[in-house]
C-alpha cells in the first residue's frame, strides 16, 4: 500500500485542496515511476487510479485542454477506464457527465486525436476540435468546487487511498 505522512497531509490541506490531493498523487507517480504501463498499473488500486486520473485530467485541462490531455497520452487512461463512473460514485455527477460527453468526441475521432503531430499541427487541433471548448469552459467553472468535493471524499475514505503514517 502507498504510504503518505500525516504531517504532509496536514501541511498540504492548509495550502488548498489541490495540494492535499497532490500529496497522494505524487506518491502514486513515484510508485509507478511516472509511467502508466501494463507493468505499473497493478501497483495502484482502482481508487488510487481514479484519484490519479483526476489529478492528470485537471492538470492537463487547466493548461492545454482536451487536445493536450490526449496528445500527452492520457486519452485512453481517462476514457477507456471507469473514471467517469468512479467520479459519479464519489458524488461528482456533473463532472461524470462531462467526461462521458468528452468520451463521445474522443471515441469518434480517436485516431486523429492521438496521431503524432508537429507543434504547428498540434496548435491547429484547437481550431479543428472547437467541440471541446464548451466542455473545457464547463470544467473551469466547476473545478474549484469539484476539487474540494474530491478532496473531501478522499479525506473521508483515507484507507482507500493510502496508509497514513503518523509522524
Amino acid at each position: 500500500m502507498i504510504e503518505v505522512s500525516d504531517e504532509a497531509l496536514r501541511n498540504a490541506a492548509g495550502e488548498g485542496m489541490d495540494e492535499f490531493i497532490k500529496v497522494f498523487t505524487d506518491k502514486y507517480l513515484e510508485a509507478t515511476g511516472g509511467n502508466l504501463t501494463a507493468e505499473t498499473m497493478p501497483l495502484l488500486t482502482g481508487e488510487q487510479h481514479s484519484l490519479l486520473a483526476y489529478q492528470l485530467f485537471r492538470d492537463e485541462i487547466m493548461v492545454g485542454g482536451f487536445c493536450q490531455l490526449i496528445q500527452n497520452g492520457y486519452g485512453s487512461y481517462i476514457f477507456d477506464n471507469p473514471f467517469a463512473k468512479a467520479m459519479r460514485l464519489w458524488g461528482a455527477h456533473d463532472f461524470s457527465k462531462l467526461i462521458y460527453k468528452a468520451k463521445k468526441i474522443y471515441d469518434a475521432s480517436r485516431e486523429d486525436l492521438e496521431k503524432e503531430r508537429t507543434e504547428e499541427e498540434f496548435m491547429a487541433m484547437y481550431e479543428n476540435y472547437e467541440v471541446f471548448d464548451d466542455l473545457e469552459e464547463e470544467f473551469f467553472e466547476m473545478e474549484e468546487e469539484l476539487t474540494t468535493l474530491i478532496a473531501s471524499y478522499v479525506d473521508e475514505h483515507l484507507d482507500l487511498f493510502a496508509e497514513i503514517k503518523k509522524d
